[in-house]
């Protein structure tokens, strides 16, 4: 049976929802209870459980804080082994995916590996049989997740190596989380010190509150669908260039200024004109960002010019802008030092967000496991401010 509702009508139906007024882009709104972590902008803090991340980054390793994230607490010695070697064996691709990756890498051109993996996690979540969330228990969750997660460095480096006509490394079980997937990207065993600046780099940006991709990783969560759906989605939202895209970008900022005599010229024209300095300001932290501060000593302990370049650049960005904009609070975000980081470590800037994405796979894994616990969908209304309605349709002259 179709009904046409007139404008009094509708207007007497949709007054029977309540409707609630929000900031654009939902900005400080409350959707969910989590118990995963959370981002404490004013404090410069944020956490996952109730650790500090920074802490944990600075003193245990990637399969540690995976498994607080998922397991909900760290594992002592015995089980930090036993997580380590079942992750690290789900790191091999089924047959029917690796042969795939020539053909997705070769589709995907310029789009580079990110673009990939959303194919090709897609077609591990088919070749390995996830099924909804919805209905499967919480055991069968999980393992789609660490399955899910521990293929992502080998399905983003296979792509990259393919994309310039190289032969994928096959993963070995003997090597951490972060110095597998250096080995993977290079062929080559990484040095310990980048090892683990990388592996430092990753802990830190496991997660981070309900961002964009956090949050549409829950929204289809709450539908039901399967993990590998709600990490594809996830992935799409953090390639935006707002998002997850601006590592590179920042060393851009470096690129451009090039000396030390030309930071002040070239810092003084940008806010004049004012343009946005690429590294800098974040959505939530009104100080500087913790996990800038944390990468900043991992950067001053390779050293180099560059480095140098990069601490002057931070401190006349922050005096030029108390001078020509006082009041504005502009810090360094996590972007500014993760790129000249994983330069230093050999990362091409190509493989910057992708690697972002290899870090952020275990917090959306967290936050799918827990909204599957609850079975409300998330669905929220717009209002309509279109030609009034309703309207005749016109007859085909």
């Amino acid at each position: 049976m179709s009904v046409n509702m007139s404008g009094n009508a509708a207007t007497a139906h949709r007054s029977r929802t309540t409707l609630v007024e929000v900031p654009r882009g939902l900005a400080g709104v409350v959707v969910a209870e989590t118990r995963v972590g959370d981002v404490r902008g004013l404090e410069g803090f944020y956490h996952y459980r109730q650790y500090s991340a920074v802490e944990l980054a600075r003193t245990r390793g990637f399969e540690d804080v995976w498994h607080l994230l998922v397991h909900g607490e760290l594992p002592d010695a015995a089980r930090a082994a036993a997580f380590a070697a079942e992750t690290a064996a789900l790191r091999r691709l089924p047959a029917e995916v690796a042969s795939a990756l020539p053909a997705i890498a070769a589709a995907g051109g310029a789009s580079g590996p990110l673009a990939g993996m959303r194919t090709a996690l897609s077609l591990l979540g088919a070749a390995k049989g996830f099924r909804p969330v919805y209905d499967i228990d919480a055991d069968r969750r999980r393992a789609d997740t660490l399955t899910a997660t521990a293929a992502v460095p080998t399905l983003l480096t296979a792509l990259h190596r393919l994309g310039r006509g190289l032969d994928p490394v096959e993963p070995r079980e003997d090597l951490s989380y972060a110095a597998n997937y250096l080995y993977m990207l290079t062929g080559e065993e990484p040095d310990a010190r980048q090892a683990r600046a990388i592996e430092q780099y990753l802990i830190s940006t496991i997660d981070h509150g309900f961002n964009a991709s956090t949050f549409t990783a829950r929204v289809i969560a709450s539908t039901g669908a399967d993990v590998a759906a709600c990490l594809v989605g996830a992935v799409g939202a953090l390639s935006g260039p707002l998002h997850g895209g601006a590592p590179s970008r920042a060393l851009d900022t470096l690129d451009a200024i090039g000396t030390p005599d030309r930071i002040d010229p070239w810092i003084r024209a940008r806010v004049l004109a004012g343009d946005r300095i690429m590294g800098f300001g974040h959505a939530v932290y009104r100080t500087e960002d913790p996990r800038s501060r944390m990468l900043r000593e991992i950067a001053r302990t390779f050293g180099g010019s560059r480095v140098d370049l990069a601490v002057e650049v931070e401190r006349r960005v922050e005096a030029i802008l108390a001078e020509l904009k006082p009041g504005r609070e502009l810090h360094t975000n996590v972007e500014f030092y993760a790129g000249l980081v994983m330069e230093l470590c050999g990362l091409p800037r190509e493989m910057f967000t992708p690697t972002f994405a290899a870090a952020r796979m275990v917090g959306w894994s967290a936050n799918v496991l827990e909204q599957a616990e609850d079975s409300k969908i998330i669905r929220p209304v717009a209002r309509y401010v279109g030609p009034g309605v309703p309207v005749k349709v016109p007859e085909v002259a």
